[in-house]
């Protein structure tokens, strides 16, 4: 499949997203969106699109908050989704609603050529932890937008507050060495979990008014099908799975049933629902 021409040091990120990695999240795609749902609404909200706006949403994944944010924007408007994964957009354009002002290219925001101040908002839903160079990253997408233009995007907080995650990978490292260790300025999915690290690059982008919410969530990872869906799910997609990625079945098996023990205690009903703590994260181009 095609991949985007990119920021260098994105290379990794790119493989990743456009090799099986990025298949299995396109697979998953109508599940995801079910889960992250909460997190979407609460973005949308902070961000308030308007009436006729003209928006990018930043690794747009399978086009769940794209479409939300055009039907925000309506005729008047426009929506472009950003992603690295050429499978994630192929999902996007096929369950993508017709008739609505969104379009979807597959390139890497660090050097996308934006129009210089034609944008309104930018948005994310977790696309921007992965940048190698998030200063040079964020003063490019910042130059697409107006000086009346506005940020907002949702990204993790500490990994010991996220259950979500680390309820499903700790029961898998009873059984397989841990992943490699991730450095705190390094790519990944709590790369921007530090307050002073976000407030630091967005500042040095040259963005103001920066803020930063905390939010605690609760995210169904059953999808309301029971605690085999959410064991199904943990070894899918996530940092469960890649840390059994090539793993014998023997030891794929011994790990599922310590994943079914570490999510029976958040059993209710045919929901799994698990913690979860996130930034909103909101700032102004000028």
């Amino acid at each position: 499949m095609e991949a985007p021409v990119g920021h260098d040091l994105n290379a990794d990120q790119i493989a990743y997203w456009n090799g099986p990695g990025g298949q299995r999240w396109a697979d998953r795609q109508q599940s995801q969106d079910i889960v992250l749902a909460p997190v979407a609404d609460l973005l949308i909200d902070r961000a308030r699109p308007a009436a006729g706006e003209r928006i990018v949403d930043v690794g747009c994944g399978s086009g769940a908050v794209s479409v939300a944010l055009a039907q925000k924007v309506g005729p008047g408007g426009h929506v472009l989704g950003i992603d690295i994964s050429g499978p994630m957009l192929a999902r996007a354009r096929q369950v993508a609603p017709s008739g609505l002002p969104v379009e979807f290219v597959l390139a890497d925001a660090t050097v996308y050529p934006f129009v210089p101040a034609s944008l309104d908002l930018l948005v994310s839903r977790f696309g921007v932890m992965f940048f190698a160079e998030p200063v040079r990253s964020f003063a490019n997408l910042r130059r697409g937008l107006k000086p009346s233009g506005r940020l907002a995007f949702a990204c993790w907080r500490e990994p010991r507050e996220n259950p979500f995650f680390m309820a499903p990978l700790q029961a898998v490292y009873k059984h397989v060495p841990k992943l490699p260790q991730v450095g705190p300025e390094e790519p990944g999915p709590f790369a921007f979990a530090s307050e002073a690290r976000v407030q630091r690059i967005l500042g040095e982008a040259g963005f103001t008014g920066i803020a930063m919410e905390p939010c605690n969530l609760s995210l169904d990872v059953a999808v309301g099908r029971g605690l085999d869906a959410a064991v199904q799910g943990a070894l899918e997609i996530g940092p469960a799975a890649r840390a059994l990625a090539e793993q014998p079945p023997e030891v794929v098996a011994s790990a599922t049933n310590s994943i079914r023990e570490a999510l029976t205690p958040f059993l209710s009903g045919q929901s799994v629902p698990l913690p979860a703590a996130i930034w909103i994260v909101t700032a102004r181009a000028g």
